[in-house]
């Protein structure tokens, strides 16, 4: 046993070392990618553990990384607030984005703070400093030192929604020797599906400590204010244009869409299409391929409503996929017609009840897209030619399409509990 934990404390410090001679190449990275924001972040050293905000301790601490873990996490926040409103929820992100996202979603009502880069003593300090009472690490946030740390601080570490790819399992195969030992030493995972399960059994975690609890990105809802705001956009942007949307596109997407956006105005010359990329940085390549094309647009940022003669709008905004996918009349969802980014979440479009078109790489979210596919509530398109075609016939039959968007919504009848049943397993680390 001793030589064990002997073992594990060796790669650990091989570990800080690498982390500690990577850091030149994050702040150079950071610097030529965001200069202005570099020199201007002040919460740049919240990174390492720094920070001069007043957190209360004995909180609660969530992280999440991407817009959608994000996102998902909000019906979990709510529900949390409300069952134990005098515990402090702490929000961590790693990007700039996913802070305005939070600030923007919860203003006052939590605390936000950048996650700290996983060096022992910034992690230290960091954890130090707020004293959780529990850590919930969204989806699949595996972090050495932050996890050991949690663990010889006796604080529940619990990995929410969480789930791993093949390619992840190879990985961890890999390196075994040392994540192994790593990850026994978190609390609870709880798993998004069966299959899941089975792929942190594969990499060695006891059964015990994993349950299924189901996708909390199900528990997606849309309050009156949303269902609105969606009726006023609708009425000052395309109250009698079809809209089409593309949403969370990556590099290499935007020509194919733009393509085929101009090939459908051939046949639906008052058709209107809705671009939003994954990254709002890369708003400014888009509309030069608009450029290219002929067409005309406009950003969602300008404040102008589209005229009769403007083509495709350019959302250079955060946070508001579901609002535009509720104005929209058909969706395809992106990060899935290139073999390289492997799909984002559907359900925000199924739960609008509009048809969903998607590319054949999927695999970030394969349930979800094979739940929907049996329930007729998903179209798997290859290329241009694909799209444009099942974009006109869902365009020509009205009742196709109609039905089309009813068959997705049903896949939020049939996985409903997911919250609820992520709720109970907190419940007994949070008291």
């Amino acid at each position: 046993m001793k030589f064990l934990k002997k073992k594990i404390k060796i790669y650990l410090y091989i570990y800080n070392i690498i982390m500690f001679l990577i850091q030149p190449y994050i702040w150079i990275r950071f610097f030529f990618k965001k200069k202005n924001i570099f020199l201007k972040d002040k919460r740049f050293f919240e990174r390492y553990g720094f920070f001069n905000k007043k957190i209360k301790s004995n909180g609660i601490l969530i992280h999440a990384v991407s817009v959608g873990e994000i996102l998902s996490s909000i019906p979990l926040i709510k529900l949390l607030k409300k069952k134990y409103p005098k515990i402090p929820i702490i929000f961590t992100t790693t990007t700039i984005s996913g802070s305005k996202l939070i600030n923007l979603k919860y203003n006052k009502n939590i605390f936000h703070l950048y996650f700290p880069y996983d060096l022992f003593f910034s992690v230290n300090r960091f954890l130090n400093k707020i004293s959780p009472r529990i850590i919930i690490l969204m989806e699949r946030e595996l972090w050495p030192n932050f996890i050991y740390l949690a663990f010889s601080k006796k604080i529940p570490l619990i990995i929410a929604n969480a789930r791993l790819s093949n390619k992840s399992v190879i990985f961890y195969k890999k390196i075994n020797f040392f994540m192994l030992s790593i990850l026994k030493k978190i609390t609870l995972i709880a798993a998004q599906s069966n299959k899941d399960k089975m792929s942190f059994l594969d990499i060695g975690i006891k059964n015990n400590k994993i349950k299924v609890t189901g996708n909390i990105k199900f528990n997606i809802s849309i309050n009156s204010k949303l269902k609105l705001n969606a009726i006023k956009l609708k009425k000052k942007w395309a109250h009698n244009r079809y809209i089409w949307i593309a949403g969370s596109t990556h590099k290499g997407e935007e020509k194919i869409i733009i393509k085929a956006h101009k090939k459908l105005l051939k046949i639906f010359p008052n058709l209107l299409l809705i671009i939003v990329p994954r990254h709002i940085n890369r708003c400014f390549s888009i509309e030069k391929i608009i450029i290219n094309h002929n067409l005309k647009y406009i950003y969602k940022s300008s404040g102008k409503n589209p005229s009769i003669n403007t083509n495709i709008i350019i959302v250079d905004t955060i946070g508001e996929l579901l609002l535009l996918y509720r104005i929209s009349d058909i969706a395809f969802i992106g990060g899935s017609l290139i073999n390289k980014y492997y799909g984002h979440n559907p359900l925000e479009a199924a739960i609008n009840s509009i048809p969903i078109l998607i590319g054949p790489y999927t695999k970030n979210f394969l349930d979800i897209c094979y739940k929907l596919k049996k329930l007729n509530g998903l179209i798997i398109v290859k290329n241009i030619i694909d799209l444009v075609k099942n974009i006109s016939n869902l365009l020509k039959n009205n009742n196709y399409r109609l039905t089309q968007g009813k068959n997705g919504y049903k896949i939020f009848y049939k996985n409903s509990l997911p919250l609820l049943n992520l709720l109970k397993l907190l419940n007994k680390y949070i008291k």
